[in-house]
């Protein structure tokens, strides 16, 4: 696989039993960038 990207994220998703806290998410970063994802809480 050649990707441009040194990190890709397609459709992530996250569930704590049946409560799904992350839906359907795509993060691509490119080798260098800094990225930071923080919640609505701060976290």
């Amino acid at each position: 696989m050649n990707s441009p990207y040194a990190l890709e994220l397609k459709d992530l998703r996250k569930s704590f039993g049946k409560t799904e806290i992350i839906r359907g998410v795509d993060l691509a970063v490119k080798p260098g960038e800094r990225v930071a994802v923080i919640g609505p809480n701060g976290a």
